[in-house]
């Protein structure tokens, strides 16, 4: 095969990966993670096709600079992975800053523990024993008996009140791409509120959890 060739097969592959608006959908997921107080649910699927599109990139930027080719559509392609790969590593980046500050929360609750990947359970384990073995060793064990719950105030307490826990009453931008009509917020509010196209609302995360899970909703 001439590199003519190559270079026109490695384009088309490239367009039928980007023609799936992947870049669109995970910078959808990576602002969603960001604004959410909670960590949301692991796109597996969304990030292992970002990774096959950045070593298509990659592959396609070294392969046109050993060609010769044009600088300006190398940079183009480079600008192209570069977004890629800032967008998928922010995404990560931010879903492990959760996992650290949430852990003990995340651990103890299934529905959230089934949100992380395999990798991220595995880095989850590591942070919660390393986070204990720590408070052991420089608090807990120069306390009294009853104080030396890395979980609980206390032995008299009832639930588990040293666990940091996100804040779902939280208020926080979003944006509906289509009309959803009249929504009643779980917030005691009386009057529901009529959420159109494109409009931007600070909202209570609770409330429009759902719409953010279902992907009705996006947060800005």
């Amino acid at each position: 095969m001439d590199s003519a060739a190559g270079e026109s097969s490695a384009a088309d592959d490239y367009e039928s990966l980007m023609s799936t608006t992947d870049a669109e959908l995970l910078k959808r997921a990576w602002r969603n993670e960001k604004a959410a107080p909670e960590i949301l649910k692991f796109d597996a699927d969304l990030v292992q096709r970002s990774r096959q599109q950045i070593q298509l990139m990659e592959e396609m930027v070294d392969e046109f600079g050993k060609n010769g080719v044009d600088p300006l559509t190398v940079s183009l392609y480079q600008m192209d992975l570069d977004r890629t790969m800032f967008l998928l590593r922010s995404y990560l980046r931010t879903r492990l800053q959760k996992i650290e500050k949430y852990v003990f929360h995340i651990q103890k609750t299934a529905e959230v523990w089934n949100r992380l990947s395999r990798q991220e359970q595995k880095f989850a384990r590591r942070c919660a024993g390393d986070i204990k073995h720590h408070l052991e060793q420089s608090v807990l064990t120069k306390l009294p008996d009853q104080y030396q719950s890395h979980l609980r105030q206390s032995a008299a307490s009832e639930d588990d009140d040293m666990v940091p826990e996100p804040q779902l009453d939280a208020y926080v931008v979003c944006r509906s791409k289509r009309y959803l009509g009249a929504f009643q917020l779980d917030d005691g509010s009386e009057e529901p509120v009529n959420i159109e196209a494109d409009d931007l609302y600070a909202l209570p995360y609770k409330s429009i959890k759902p719409l953010v899970e279902s992907k009705q909703i996006d947060l800005v």
